[in-house]
């Protein structure tokens, strides 16, 4: 899945093959979500860990109680005024049913040991530097949560 095109939620195409070799913590976001505090630890994650090799990549989507109901210049402008965020954001997509994207497709089914839907916003798929999807966790986990900091430690401590 990192040859193909996402776009930015300033409408630029962004290869993802410019991730290729780093680790991801892809996260479905969304702006009046009672998870939405979490773009706080998301932020310290991308802070902390950017410079050893992580990318959190975030996108929004309005899939689950149209809690991401704004454009995408809205949810740029929330994300940066309320949360700061400097990590990549992404246009809004669909994460679930008929007109999922791709992306979410394929971190959905791509590991069977952690395939299924997306049960809300907030959930966090951890992709390998290999491309291979390596842990998956819930909405509740949050950021700074020991098991995905441990995760994402152990992701980037690995030359494969």
């Amino acid at each position: 899945m990192l040859s193909s095109t996402q776009t930015s939620l300033s409408n630029e195409p962004v290869e993802m093959s410019r991730y290729k070799s780093k680790v991801l913590l892809i996260v479905n976001v969304a702006s009046n979500c009672g998870y939405t505090p979490q773009y706080d630890g998301l932020q310290a994650l991308h802070d902390k860990y950017e410079s050893q090799g992580l990318a959190v990549l975030g996108f929004p989507a309005n899939d689950f109680g149209a809690q991401e109901p704004g454009t995408n210049e809205e949810i740029a402008t929330f994300c940066k005024k309320n949360y700061g965020v400097s990590f990549p954001m992404f246009a809004k997509i669909s994460v679930h049913g008929d007109d999922k994207a791709p992306l979410y497709a394929w971190l959905t089914h791509s590991n069977s040991a952690l395939a299924g839907d997306v049960k809300w916003n907030f959930e966090k798929f951890l992709v390998g530097r290999d491309g291979n999807v390596i842990a998956r966790f819930s909405s509740k986990v949050l950021p700074d949560a020991p098991e995905l900091v441990k995760a994402i430690e152990a992701a980037l401590a690995s030359k494969s």
